[in-house]
């Protein structure tokens, strides 16, 4: 409960491990009530067990009728209220474009961007209806610049970026603010061990644990603002990237490696 007496509510998608998770954690530290899901059963219900109080259901936000009727029970637990709806689910798929399997470039689009149209989509009546409310979606650091390797999931993620980008200026006249956090190398189960071995400790590319991410998100509803980046020393690579996008391209280019973001 807030110093003003009044309960916020936020709906996350994708809150059963690592940035999801580490914002509900925050988010129900903070009082809120938490509207969590995740297709993931098991790790859902570990989180429903140390947060206790909320809201939790398992969700595929490819399904959206399922995703439509998740969100309307949350509405009516949270008497109407949504201050925060974050559309954080996210899948990645390393690999060169010319072998991914068509039916993997799919699943990629459909959640990482189809499923973010959908659920704001939805959610906006309910942001419309309550004062101070948030959109926010997690994109990425390859929002930035196109990442050799994650080019799909490096599309939808500029796709996200663009959509908070438009938004922001079609909702301000609402009272809805539009937001979006913009994550380098975070410190996941989506990371293998062997990539993780090789992040360096410190600089725009060392390794960040997703509590960065949540606290971006609580600032994000604080503030104004309108892209986080996490660590914040990405900004400068998003200023060189738009400067010079030929350097860029031969830098990573030469490096022959592909870094996974998130």
């Amino acid at each position: 409960m807030s110093n003003d007496g009044i309960r916020r509510a936020i709906f996350i998608t994708g809150a059963a491990s690592g940035i999801g998770r580490a914002t509900a954690r925050l988010f129900a530290r903070q009082g809120w009530l938490v509207g969590a899901t995740d297709r993931n059963a098991a790790d859902l219900q570990a989180l429903e067990t140390e947060i206790g109080d909320g809201f939790f259901r398992v969700l595929d936000v490819t399904d959206h009728e399922r995703f439509r009727q998740a969100l309307a029970d949350f509405a009516a637990a949270a008497g109407g209220r949504l201050d925060i709806m974050h559309n954080n689910a996210g899948i990645v798929a390393e690999g060169a474009f010319a072998d991914m399997k068509w039916e993997k470039v799919a699943a990629i689009v459909n959640i990482n961007f189809v499923s973010v149209l959908f659920g704001i989509q939805v959610a906006l009546p309910l942001l419309k209806a309550t004062s101070g409310s948030l959109c926010f979606t997690t994109s990425s650091s390859s929002a930035i610049f196109g990442m050799g390797g994650l080019a799909v999931y490096s599309a939808t993620k500029h796709a996200v970026r663009g959509l908070t980008e438009a938004l922001s200026v079609e909702l301000k006249p609402a009272g809805v603010r539009v937001a979006d956090a913009l994550p380098g190398l975070v410190d996941t189960g989506m990371m293998p061990p062997e990539r993780r071995a090789a992040v360096p400790t410190e600089g725009m590319w060392r390794l960040v644990p997703p509590e960065a991410v949540a606290d971006a998100v609580w600032t994000a509803y604080h503030t104004d603002k309108m892209h986080f980046y996490v660590p914040p020393e990405l900004h400068d690579f998003d200023q060189a990237a738009t400067a010079a996008p030929e350097e860029e391209r031969d830098r990573w280019a030469a490096m022959a490696v592909f870094s996974r973001d998130k």
